[in-house]
Protein backbone atom coordinates (compact mmCIF):
# COMPACT_ATOMS: atom_id res chain seq x y z
CA UNK A 1 0.00 0.00 0.00
CA UNK A 2 1.62 3.19 -1.01
CA UNK A 3 2.07 5.68 2.14
CA UNK A 4 1.67 9.97 1.65
CA UNK A 5 4.48 11.81 2.87
CA UNK A 6 3.05 12.70 5.86
CA UNK A 7 2.29 8.96 6.87
CA UNK A 8 5.51 8.44 5.90
CA UNK A 9 7.11 10.93 8.78
CA UNK A 10 4.31 9.34 11.29
CA UNK A 11 5.39 5.97 10.83
CA UNK A 12 2.49 4.84 8.93
CA UNK A 13 -0.32 6.44 10.83
CA UNK A 14 -3.14 8.18 8.97
CA UNK A 15 -4.52 10.53 11.90
CA UNK A 16 -4.95 14.00 11.78
CA UNK A 17 -3.70 14.57 14.64
CA UNK A 18 -0.58 12.73 13.55
CA UNK A 19 -0.54 14.27 10.33
CA UNK A 20 -1.04 17.99 11.70
CA UNK A 21 1.95 17.49 13.99
CA UNK A 22 4.40 16.77 11.25
CA UNK A 23 3.39 19.74 9.23
CA UNK A 24 4.11 21.82 12.28
CA UNK A 25 7.10 20.41 12.62
CA UNK A 26 8.26 20.67 8.93
CA UNK A 27 7.18 24.20 9.38
CA UNK A 28 9.26 24.75 12.21
CA UNK A 29 12.36 23.33 10.72
CA UNK A 30 12.08 25.54 7.52
CA UNK A 31 11.45 28.80 9.73
CA UNK A 32 14.77 27.79 11.71
CA UNK A 33 16.72 27.47 8.16
CA UNK A 34 15.18 30.86 6.85
CA UNK A 35 16.24 32.59 10.36
CA UNK A 36 19.65 31.24 9.61
CA UNK A 37 20.20 32.32 6.49
CA UNK A 38 21.54 36.00 6.83
CA UNK A 39 23.99 34.54 9.38
CA UNK A 40 25.07 31.97 6.60
CA UNK A 41 25.13 35.12 4.69
CA UNK A 42 27.63 36.92 6.96
CA UNK A 43 30.24 33.80 7.21
CA UNK A 44 29.80 32.50 3.18
CA UNK A 45 33.33 31.89 2.02
CA UNK A 46 34.66 32.89 5.59
CA UNK A 47 37.24 31.70 7.67
CA UNK A 48 36.27 30.22 11.26
CA UNK A 49 39.20 28.94 13.43
CA UNK A 50 37.68 26.56 15.94
CA UNK A 51 39.65 25.32 19.12
CA UNK A 52 38.15 21.75 20.48
CA UNK A 53 38.65 20.94 23.35
CA UNK A 54 37.77 20.45 26.89
CA UNK A 55 34.68 18.20 28.06
CA UNK A 56 33.15 18.42 24.73
CA UNK A 57 35.82 15.94 23.84
CA UNK A 58 35.32 13.65 26.30
CA UNK A 59 32.11 13.03 25.74
CA UNK A 60 30.58 11.22 22.53
CA UNK A 61 27.14 12.91 22.29
CA UNK A 62 28.87 15.95 22.62
CA UNK A 63 31.64 15.41 20.30
CA UNK A 64 29.07 13.55 17.67
CA UNK A 65 27.39 17.28 17.77
CA UNK A 66 30.62 19.18 17.21
CA UNK A 67 31.37 17.26 14.24
CA UNK A 68 27.94 17.79 12.73
CA UNK A 69 28.05 21.67 13.37
CA UNK A 70 31.58 21.35 11.53
CA UNK A 71 30.27 19.74 8.50
CA UNK A 72 27.20 21.68 8.34
CA UNK A 73 29.52 24.93 8.23
CA UNK A 74 31.23 23.48 5.46
CA UNK A 75 28.25 22.53 3.63
CA UNK A 76 26.84 25.96 3.92
CA UNK A 77 29.92 27.62 2.36
CA UNK A 78 32.13 28.44 5.73
CA UNK A 79 35.73 27.80 5.84
CA UNK A 80 36.43 26.10 9.12
CA UNK A 81 39.71 25.56 10.85
CA UNK A 82 39.78 22.78 13.67
CA UNK A 83 42.13 23.32 16.28
CA UNK A 84 41.98 20.78 19.16
CA UNK A 85 43.94 20.40 22.46
CA UNK A 86 43.80 16.90 24.39
CA UNK A 87 45.46 17.17 28.00
CA UNK A 88 43.31 14.72 29.71
CA UNK A 89 44.49 12.01 27.32
CA UNK A 90 48.09 13.02 27.40
CA UNK A 91 48.05 12.82 31.19
CA UNK A 92 46.32 9.50 30.90
CA UNK A 93 48.93 7.81 28.74
CA UNK A 94 51.62 9.24 30.74
CA UNK A 95 50.54 7.98 34.15
CA UNK A 96 49.46 4.41 32.60
CA UNK A 97 53.79 4.53 30.89
CA UNK A 98 54.68 5.73 34.51
CA UNK A 99 56.22 8.74 33.05
CA UNK A 100 55.77 11.89 35.67
CA UNK A 101 54.37 14.86 34.80
CA UNK A 102 54.64 18.36 36.43
CA UNK A 103 53.03 22.03 35.30
CA UNK A 104 54.91 25.36 35.68
CA UNK A 105 51.80 28.43 35.37
CA UNK A 106 49.45 25.77 33.51
CA UNK A 107 52.07 24.81 31.12
CA UNK A 108 53.23 21.05 31.20
CA UNK A 109 56.63 20.24 31.98
CA UNK A 110 58.15 18.33 28.46
CA UNK A 111 60.79 16.39 28.78
CA UNK A 112 61.78 14.29 25.51
CA UNK A 113 59.55 11.22 26.93
CA UNK A 114 56.81 13.10 27.46
CA UNK A 115 57.11 15.05 24.12
CA UNK A 116 57.23 12.13 22.47
CA UNK A 117 53.73 10.64 24.05
CA UNK A 118 52.48 14.49 23.22
CA UNK A 119 53.18 13.88 19.45
CA UNK A 120 51.97 10.44 19.93
CA UNK A 121 48.56 11.54 21.57
CA UNK A 122 47.66 14.68 19.50
CA UNK A 123 49.11 14.07 16.18
CA UNK A 124 47.89 10.48 16.43
CA UNK A 125 44.82 8.78 18.32
CA UNK A 126 42.78 12.08 19.14
CA UNK A 127 43.31 13.99 15.70
CA UNK A 128 42.36 10.99 14.01
CA UNK A 129 39.32 10.09 16.10
CA UNK A 130 38.37 13.56 15.46
CA UNK A 131 39.08 13.36 11.45
CA UNK A 132 36.70 10.16 11.64
CA UNK A 133 33.99 11.71 13.55
CA UNK A 134 33.39 14.36 11.15
CA UNK A 135 34.07 11.62 7.97
CA UNK A 136 31.90 9.65 9.94
CA UNK A 137 28.80 12.87 9.42
CA UNK A 138 29.89 13.11 5.69
CA UNK A 139 32.75 15.45 5.62
CA UNK A 140 36.03 15.14 4.72
CA UNK A 141 38.66 16.16 7.22
CA UNK A 142 42.34 15.31 6.79
CA UNK A 143 44.14 15.57 9.94
CA UNK A 144 47.82 17.51 10.30
CA UNK A 145 49.67 19.00 13.08
CA UNK A 146 52.14 21.74 13.11
CA UNK A 147 55.22 20.26 11.33
CA UNK A 148 53.60 19.55 8.40
CA UNK A 149 54.99 21.92 5.55
CA UNK A 150 56.26 23.60 8.38
CA UNK A 151 52.79 24.90 9.31
CA UNK A 152 53.64 26.13 13.19
CA UNK A 153 57.90 27.41 13.14
CA UNK A 154 58.13 28.05 17.32
CA UNK A 155 60.83 28.34 19.85
CA UNK A 156 61.00 27.57 23.31
CA UNK A 157 59.47 28.79 26.23
CA UNK A 158 62.55 30.20 28.41
CA UNK A 159 61.21 33.38 30.23
CA UNK A 160 57.40 33.47 31.87
CA UNK A 161 55.93 36.31 34.14
CA UNK A 162 56.55 35.49 37.82
CA UNK A 163 53.15 35.61 39.40
CA UNK A 164 53.78 37.67 42.09
CA UNK A 165 56.12 40.31 40.44
CA UNK A 166 54.92 40.15 37.24
CA UNK A 167 58.63 40.72 36.12
CA UNK A 168 60.11 38.00 33.31
CA UNK A 169 61.73 34.82 34.92
CA UNK A 170 63.99 32.23 33.48
CA UNK A 171 62.58 28.97 33.28
CA UNK A 172 63.17 25.66 31.69
CA UNK A 173 59.93 23.93 31.08
CA UNK A 174 61.57 21.14 28.55
CA UNK A 175 60.13 20.91 24.73
CA UNK A 176 57.38 23.83 24.77
CA UNK A 177 57.08 26.23 22.52
CA UNK A 178 55.27 29.43 21.37
CA UNK A 179 54.82 30.30 17.91
CA UNK A 180 57.35 32.28 15.62
CA UNK A 181 55.98 32.11 12.27
CA UNK A 182 53.05 30.90 10.75
CA UNK A 183 53.41 29.22 7.37
CA UNK A 184 49.39 28.69 6.38
CA UNK A 185 49.65 27.08 2.93
CA UNK A 186 48.77 23.90 3.98
CA UNK A 187 45.91 25.10 5.43
CA UNK A 188 44.81 27.50 3.10
CA UNK A 189 45.56 24.24 0.25
CA UNK A 190 43.13 21.63 2.21
CA UNK A 191 40.25 24.45 3.18
CA UNK A 192 40.07 26.15 -0.50
CA UNK A 193 38.61 22.64 -1.53
CA UNK A 194 36.25 20.63 0.19
CA UNK A 195 38.55 19.57 2.84
CA UNK A 196 38.35 20.12 6.37
CA UNK A 197 41.85 20.73 8.33
CA UNK A 198 42.37 19.12 11.62
CA UNK A 199 44.99 20.04 13.11
CA UNK A 200 46.86 18.98 16.28
CA UNK A 201 48.96 21.59 18.10
CA UNK A 202 52.52 20.53 17.93
CA UNK A 203 55.08 22.85 16.39
CA UNK A 204 58.61 22.33 15.01
CA UNK A 205 61.62 24.74 16.18
CA UNK A 206 64.05 26.20 13.55
CA UNK A 207 66.26 23.17 14.40
CA UNK A 208 63.79 20.73 13.87
CA UNK A 209 62.50 19.86 17.61
CA UNK A 210 58.73 18.72 18.46
CA UNK A 211 57.55 21.49 20.37
CA UNK A 212 54.40 20.67 22.30
CA UNK A 213 52.24 24.36 22.20
CA UNK A 214 49.37 25.49 23.88
CA UNK A 215 46.08 24.36 21.45
CA UNK A 216 44.52 28.07 22.46
CA UNK A 217 47.97 30.08 21.90
CA UNK A 218 48.19 27.92 18.78
CA UNK A 219 44.81 28.63 17.24
CA UNK A 220 45.04 32.20 17.89
CA UNK A 221 48.36 32.32 16.33
CA UNK A 222 46.59 30.86 12.78
CA UNK A 223 43.76 32.71 13.22
CA UNK A 224 45.50 35.91 13.37
CA UNK A 225 48.02 34.85 10.01
CA UNK A 226 44.93 33.78 8.11
CA UNK A 227 43.06 37.05 9.60
CA UNK A 228 40.26 34.57 10.19
CA UNK A 229 36.58 35.82 10.69
CA UNK A 230 36.17 34.23 13.72
CA UNK A 231 38.18 32.67 16.26
CA UNK A 232 36.10 30.17 18.22
CA UNK A 233 37.46 28.76 21.76
CA UNK A 234 34.99 25.75 23.36
CA UNK A 235 35.85 25.75 26.97
CA UNK A 236 34.33 24.42 30.05
CA UNK A 237 32.54 27.46 31.35
CA UNK A 238 30.09 29.30 29.95
CA UNK A 239 31.99 32.85 28.98
CA UNK A 240 33.02 35.83 30.58
CA UNK A 241 30.89 36.73 34.14
CA UNK A 242 30.38 39.75 35.78
CA UNK A 243 30.76 40.32 39.76
CA UNK A 244 27.92 39.01 40.01
CA UNK A 245 27.89 35.16 38.37
CA UNK A 246 26.11 36.83 35.20
CA UNK A 247 27.25 35.51 31.19
CA UNK A 248 28.73 38.90 29.99
CA UNK A 249 27.23 38.80 26.11
CA UNK A 250 29.63 40.87 24.17
CA UNK A 251 32.61 42.81 25.25
CA UNK A 252 34.71 45.63 23.24
CA UNK A 253 38.60 45.32 23.96
CA UNK A 254 38.41 48.23 25.74
CA UNK A 255 35.43 47.03 28.22
CA UNK A 256 37.76 43.53 28.44
CA UNK A 257 40.58 45.68 29.37
CA UNK A 258 38.31 47.37 32.28
CA UNK A 259 36.94 44.06 33.32
CA UNK A 260 40.43 43.10 33.99
CA UNK A 261 41.63 46.76 35.83
CA UNK A 262 38.21 46.27 38.08
CA UNK A 263 39.44 42.58 38.95
CA UNK A 264 36.32 41.46 37.57
CA UNK A 265 38.24 38.98 35.39
CA UNK A 266 40.73 36.98 37.44
CA UNK A 267 42.96 33.70 37.60
CA UNK A 268 43.15 31.85 34.60
CA UNK A 269 40.50 33.82 32.85
CA UNK A 270 43.37 37.18 32.25
CA UNK A 271 45.87 35.24 30.24
CA UNK A 272 43.02 33.82 28.00
CA UNK A 273 41.29 37.33 27.85
CA UNK A 274 44.56 39.25 27.30
CA UNK A 275 45.05 36.41 23.79
CA UNK A 276 41.80 37.03 22.45
CA UNK A 277 43.01 40.44 22.75
CA UNK A 278 46.02 40.11 20.70
CA UNK A 279 44.30 38.05 18.13
CA UNK A 280 41.10 40.80 17.15
CA UNK A 281 44.26 43.82 17.75
CA UNK A 282 46.30 41.29 14.85
CA UNK A 283 42.74 41.77 12.56
CA UNK A 284 41.00 39.22 13.51
CA UNK A 285 36.97 40.68 14.12
CA UNK A 286 36.20 38.50 17.12
CA UNK A 287 36.76 36.03 19.39
CA UNK A 288 34.15 34.48 21.02
CA UNK A 289 34.36 31.64 24.10
CA UNK A 290 32.04 29.20 24.02
CA UNK A 291 30.60 26.25 26.33
CA UNK A 292 31.35 23.42 24.91
CA UNK A 293 29.35 21.71 26.89
CA UNK A 294 26.16 22.93 24.89
CA UNK A 295 25.80 20.76 21.97
CA UNK A 296 25.83 22.55 18.77
CA UNK A 297 27.54 25.21 20.45
CA UNK A 298 29.33 26.05 17.41
CA UNK A 299 25.95 26.76 15.19
CA UNK A 300 24.35 28.52 18.20
CA UNK A 301 26.53 31.04 18.24
CA UNK A 302 27.89 31.62 13.95
CA UNK A 303 23.61 30.49 12.92
CA UNK A 304 21.48 32.03 15.72
CA UNK A 305 20.93 35.32 17.50
CA UNK A 306 21.03 33.85 20.61
CA UNK A 307 25.11 32.95 21.12
CA UNK A 308 26.72 30.40 23.68
CA UNK A 309 29.47 32.86 25.39
CA UNK A 310 31.14 35.54 25.43
CA UNK A 311 31.96 37.63 22.54
CA UNK A 312 34.83 39.82 22.14
CA UNK A 313 35.53 42.02 19.50
CA UNK A 314 34.12 45.14 17.24
CA UNK A 315 30.84 46.39 18.00
CA UNK A 316 28.37 46.15 16.88
CA UNK A 317 27.96 42.40 15.52
CA UNK A 318 24.42 41.92 14.00
CA UNK A 319 23.73 40.37 11.10
CA UNK A 320 23.40 42.93 8.82
CA UNK A 321 26.60 44.43 9.74
CA UNK A 322 30.50 43.72 8.90
CA UNK A 323 31.63 41.99 12.30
Amino acid sequence: MTQTAGQKKNGGKTGSAGAGAGTQDAHLQARILAEALPHMQRYDSQTVVIKYGGHAMGDPDLAAAFAKDIVLLKQSGVNPIVVHGGGPRIAAMLQKLQIRSDFVQGLRVTDKPTVEVVEMVLAGAINKEIVSAINSQGGKAVGICGKDANLMVAKKITHMPDPGSNLMKAIDIGYVGEPVKVNPHIVEVISNSDLIPVIAPVGVSEGGETLNINADTFASALAATMQARRLLLLTDVAGVKDKEGKLIARLSVEDARALIGDETITGGMIPKIESCIEVVEQGVDAVVIINGKVAHAVLLELFTEHGAGTFLGKLPGKPGDQS
